[in-house]
């Protein structure tokens, strides 16, 4: 995250260039502090003013006692308004700011949002608020915050995180630099929370690691080893140690990673956007290839595991949205592998979903109802009829009382 900080004289123009964008609707007002605030998102430009100079002393020695920061999130980092708002108090807090009179607007009107925030360095009895060293005070600031919630650390020259990973090509030669690469950079830009979902992001970069354990000079020892695969997930060429990459990608370090991966996708809530999704496109196919197509069109990447007959046995969803590796039963039996082995093997699989219009006859009224009495039910399209697909022994036995119930009444209207 990185932070900009500026001085200067005019409260007026700080308030009314995000006001402005705000009303327009570019971005919203998400909080407030010792300023009028109605919750609707837009700010009253000139209340504000008075409310910040009825705070500030009317004689003041301090030059320059406006004080506009934006704080920038790397793209990749999702986050709610909630964690704006706390990421923005606990800035300022640190920063020497938390009791001032400030606003924080969220600006919209590019892809990558950020926060705006107007305050005072002038305190109630017109002593200002210390900024010495304010450039390495919130450098450090923001290094915090970036670990607490897991954010991108966005000022790192050497990481190029807007640049598209590519998968490994062995015949390109370097394969060594390639794999550390790829690796380095997946650890970083990725939540995991078990080796197999680490393994699934791999795969998708034509690597994969294994586990190695040993005991040297009786010694016991943990270590992963990675290799460059084919597009079928072939191994090619010689493996690595995860030593000739650094410890940021070697045993201990991804098992931190993983725990730390799942305390933040908990927190965040992260895994609740890619569930819906994934939900979304499965109730609208019955086709395994369509379903895969679809959620790489929002942004998804599916790795489905089959046995050696074709059955499916395990499915993990990478959401490059959000940066999360998902085993589907992490988010609910719905979307297990069982679970979808078999909505993907149904008699109509493959079909476009049924339709619950019901097509009448030429001439037929169109609004009228789809079966004109209980009687001709057991005829013409068999909707109570025992033959056919998908019926269970329960369905037969409700079947038969139903037929039972009617000829009953049958049989009372003639008078038997």
């Amino acid at each position: 995250m990185v932070a900009k900080i500026s001085v200067g004289n005019s409260l007026y123009g700080a308030l009314a260039y995000n006001g402005e964008k705000i009303n327009e609707a570019k971005g919203r007002l998400l909080t407030a502090n010792r300023i009028y605030n109605d919750g609707s998102g837009t700010v009253d430009i000139h209340r504000a003013m008075e409310d910040f100079l009825s705070f500030m002393p009317t004689q003041s020695r301090v030059e320059k006692p406006v004080v506009h920061i934006s704080l920038n999130p790397h793209p990749e980092d999702v986050l709610t308004d909630t964690e704006l708002q706390d990421i923005a108090r606990e800035y300022l807090e640190k920063m020497g700011y938390g009791n001032q009179p400030y606003l924080v607007f969220k600006h919209e009107d590019i892809n990558r949002h950020h926060l705006h925030i107007v305050t005072v360095r002038v305190d109630e009895n017109g002593r200002s608020i210390d900024t010495r060293n304010n450039f390495y005070r919130s450098k450090q600031i923001t290094r915090e915050l970036e670990q607490k919630y897991g954010l991108h650390d966005a000022e790192r020259r050497n990481r190029r995180l807007d640049t598209p990973l590519h998968k490994v090509d062995a015949s390109a030669g370097d394969v060594k630099k390639q794999v550390g690469n790829t690796v380095k950079a997946l650890n970083v830009q990725y939540r995991f929370q078990s080796m197999g979902e680490y393994r699934a992001l791999l795969s998708l970069y034509n690597v994969t690691v294994e586990e190695a354990r040993g005991n040297v000079r009786g010694r016991e020892y943990h270590g992963l080893v990675y290799s460059a695969t084919d597009d079928a997930g072939n191994k090619v060429g010689n493996p690595f140690k995860s030593s000739l990459f650094g410890k940021t990608v070697g045993y201990e370090a991804v098992e931190r990673k993983f725990a730390r991966s799942k305390q933040e996708i908990k927190d965040r809530k992260l895994a609740e956007m890619t569930k819906r999704t994934v939900l979304s496109v499965l109730e609208n196919t019955y086709d395994k290839e369509t379903f895969v197509s679809r959620l790489k069109e929002k942004g998804i990447d599916t790795v489905l595991r089959h046995t050696e007959e074709g059955r499916i046995y395990g499915v993990t969803f990478i959401d490059h949205r959000t940066g999360c590796v998902l085993n589907g039963s992490r988010m609910g039996k719905e979307l297990s592998a069982n679970a979808l082995q078999e909505h993907f093997t149904l008699p109509y699989a493959g079909q476009p979903p049924l339709t619950l219009s019901i097509p009448v006859e030429n001439g037929e009224d169109m609004c009228g109802p789809a079966v004109s009495g209980y009687d001709d039910t057991e005829g013409g399209m068999g909707l109570l009829s025992p033959e056919g697909p998908a019926v269970d022994a329960e369905e037969e036995a409700f079947i038969r009382a139903m037929r039972r119930k009617r000829k009953k009444k049958k049989r009372k209207g003639l008078g038997m």
